[in-house]
């Protein structure tokens, strides 16, 4: 018999919000240009073929452009605007050199959610979809960008077109807030002055800040944010005025009553392949989850089981591979040798030592010291990828405490130097649910230098 779950009732979203099947319609024509590009390149390019330069970026090269432009009818820069499309949808996935499909991608045509988180994220994303205004200082940009969720939420609950006016007020109004924020002078004795080098000030966490931006004119910027959240379909602009799009205003509604879409799994989980059945006990408690694993287990051969949950963790949804180690713990000593065989594999690497070494007797809570750093940061975009697209936003915030970095400035610059291919849309996701200012600025300066290979 399989264990009946209990869900928590969703919100409701607001008198008139189109239903999920029309909103994933629209999402799937808002992203089908970056969606065929996509799977041009799955297609036409293999690993080794050259989809990116060697400098790990995923940039599409000269000659791929052109090749995919003459394959697609398309101009080169078309194809450039809609792989980076791709790219922040998650549609595609950058390793190395070489890019590959995200399980968005394979998702497409049967995963309405799938569609839906694949749009939310270019959402969170709009910054990095068009180019800010390159006359601004990054300060003023970067409190701007921190404001603009005010903004978004004004639109919602206006439900219909707001004058430029009317936002820019509401804008000027966010941004001496967060000045007035950041400018707070702490209670108890203070140190000396120290004169900060020209650009910058002190933040919290060790984070530089950036210099104040007070004379920066606000009229442009917000004209340059709402023209790039229309670039990724969120919003229309026409007279003067400022309409957000029934995507746009659901996104918006998601991010304020903090939930996610979540896959909706079928029935009958021991009937299922291990995919499947690992994504309908991704909302059981660790308990009734294991018994779910033991009765699937019990219906199958260990050597076919063990293959299937292997097969599912080398999938692109890091949820599915801390899910499917989870039932290998299940396993227990059969599955020793296929998981020590995979421990070489970067995606499988830093779960098989995990798993390993609880197998060898460490316990669970010290079996983390077997990783390298580089593997626990790795480990720890991996996890937070699984958070980024089936968890709460609160629990993303929470996920910050479990890095093993002394500091957040050290977790930025190791999570950078990792290359997981999931980094740019989990930084972005922090950034848009961190309720810190200055921290959500510096992730999302983080993510921009990662997207555009900065330093």
């Amino acid at each position: 018999m399989t264990q009946r779950r209990t869900r928590r009732p969703a919100p409701r979203p607001p008198e008139g919000t189109p239903p999920p099947a029309e909103l994933a319609r629209m999402a799937r024509t808002g992203l089908a240009d970056a969606a065929r590009v996509a799977r041009w390149a799955d297609a036409a390019l293999r690993p080794g073929h050259g989809v990116g330069p060697s400098d790990g970026r995923g940039t599409l090269s000269d000659t791929t452009a052109e090749r995919a432009a003459a394959d697609l009818g398309l101009t080169p820069a078309q194809v450039r605007a809609d792989w980076d499309t791709a790219r922040l949808a998650g549609l595609v996935e950058v390793h190395g050199d070489s890019a590959r499909p995200g399980w968005r991608l394979r998702a497409w045509n049967r995963d309405d959610s799938a569609v839906l988180r694949g749009w939310v994220a270019l959402f969170d994303a709009w910054s990095l979809a068009y180019p800010e205004p390159e006359e601004h200082e990054h300060a003023a940009v970067a409190e701007v960008v921190s404001a603009m969720p005010q903004v978004l939420s004004f639109l919602q609950l206006s439900a219909g077109p707001v004058p430029f006016e009317q936002l820019l007020d509401l804008l000027d109004q966010r941004v001496t807030e967060l000045r007035t924020e950041r400018c707070e002078v702490p209670y108890g004795p203070q140190a000396e002055p120290v004169e900060v080098p020209a650009g910058r000030s002190g933040g919290v966490f060790g984070i530089p800040g950036e210099r104040l931006a007070e004379d920066t004119p606000l009229s442009p910027l917000l004209d340059w944010a709402l023209h790039a959240l229309a670039s990724v379909g969120a919003l229309t602009c026409a007279d003067g005025q400022a309409t957000l799009t029934p995507l746009g205003s659901w996104a918006v509604w998601v991010k304020l009553e903090q939930i996610c879409v979540a896959a909706q799994s079928p029935a009958g989980n021991i009937e299922q392949n291990a995919e499947d059945m690992l994504r309908g006990c991704a909302q059981l408690r660790p308990n009734a989850a294991r018994a779910e694993y033991r009765a699937w287990l019990a219906a199958r051969t260990v050597g076919s089981a063990v293959t299937e949950l292997l097969d599912a963790a080398r999938g692109d949804d890091a949820l599915l591979r801390g899910l499917a180690f989870e039932a290998l713990r299940v396993v227990g000593a059969p599955a020793e040798p296929d998981v020590r065989a995979v421990a070489e594999a970067t995606p499988l690497r830093p779960y098989a030592l995990l798993w390993l070494a609880e197998h060898d007797g460490h316990d669970p809570e010290d079996a983390h010291e077997v990783l390298t750093r580089e593997e626990s940061t790795w480990l720890w975009v991996d996890t937070a990828a699984a958070v980024a697209d089936h968890g709460e936003a609160p629990l993303l915030v929470r996920h910050l405490e479990s890095a093993v970095q002394p500091t957040v400035p050290a977790l930025l610059d190791e999570v950078r130097a990792v290359g997981h291919p999931r980094t740019v849309q989990v930084l972005v996701a922090l950034a848009a649910a961190h309720p810190d200012p200055a921290l959500a600025r510096a992730v999302r300066r983080a993510a921009f230098q990662v997207h555009t290979g900065g330093s």
